[in-house]
């Protein structure tokens, strides 16, 4: 059984503010530390149900947060940016099943440190009419290539936006959000025993796990904080502009679709 493990650090227990996100915050590396026992214990849950390979991609802001010599020695860790398909690098049809561990609500909704990609530049995604966070955006993409999500780990609030994208996935409650910037969490012992326990029980079926998808063409709209971030977008063809924060793009093939997102908040982000 071959696994993928996508990584992200705001849905990690214990981390609940920028100091604990960004680069250059004073709590960085302790909620580096966090992020990496978490991504740990899934290896163990997910090697305890029969993976014999595992590959961990480190998926949030620069990619270089999972700390390498620590990280559970039967996976192999996919780090740095830019790649491709960001959170998603590395993933093929290969996998028997995708596992999320600290992933966040998206950006508009309730639930700690939520944003979608970006929360500088990003207002919203909409895929067909429907808003998306980088929970579904990013399971599309395995489902892209058959694999099923059947796991993913944050507050509360994210347990219920997963499910409402994928009813039967195992969720993984670490932490209650309060506000934006405020949780009740799990001890990080407990957090890391459920998250094990968790990712086994998600690979004990996967036989019967339907991948996610949608049908295309897919219309994808992509709303900004302000005019001039959708200003540099717009100069890009492929984009149309929609109103003065949106610029829109269709296309059959959610691959394109998903690669054509990543670059306009590249663009965005160029900004000043």
């Amino acid at each position: 059984m071959k696994i993928y493990i996508s990584a992200d650090i705001e849905g990690v227990a214990g981390v609940v503010h920028a100091e604990h996100t960004l680069r250059d915050g004073k709590e960085h590396d302790y909620a580096r530390k966090l992020m990496t026992d978490e991504v740990n214990a899934c290896i163990r849950g997910a090697l305890e149900a029969g993976a014999v390979e595992i590959v961990v991609n480190d998926s949030h802001g620069t990619m270089r947060n999972i700390y390498p010599e620590q990280l559970h020695s039967e996976a192999r860790l996919l780090m740095g940016s830019p790649k491709k398909l960001a959170m998603m690098e590395g993933i093929t049809s290969d996998y028997d099943a995708a596992l999320f561990v600290g992933y966040h609500t998206r950006a508009g909704s309730n639930g700690i440190l939520n944003h979608t990609f970006s929360g500088k530049v990003i207002r919203t995604i909409r895929v067909n009419s429907v808003e998306m966070g980088e929970f579904g955006l990013n399971a599309l993409v395995a489902g892209y290539y058959d694999v099923p999500t059947v796991f993913v780990s944050g507050c509360n609030l994210l347990a219920e936006e997963a499910k409402a994208v994928i009813p039967e996935i195992e969720t993984v409650i670490v932490k209650e959000t309060i506000s934006r910037t405020a949780a009740l969490n799990l001890s990080p012992s407990e957090a890391k025993a459920r998250i094990q326990q968790g990712a086994k029980r998600s690979l004990e079926h996967i036989g019967g796990q339907i991948p996610f998808a949608m049908d295309g063409p897919f219309a994808v709209e992509i709303e900004f904080l302000n005019t001039g971030y959708a200003d540099a977008v717009e100069i890009v063809p492929i984009y149309e502009r929609s109103n003065p924060l949106t610029v829109s793009f269709t296309n059959d093939d959610w691959l394109h679709c998903y690669r054509l997102i990543r670059g306009a908040i590249m663009i965005a982000n160029s900004v000043q």
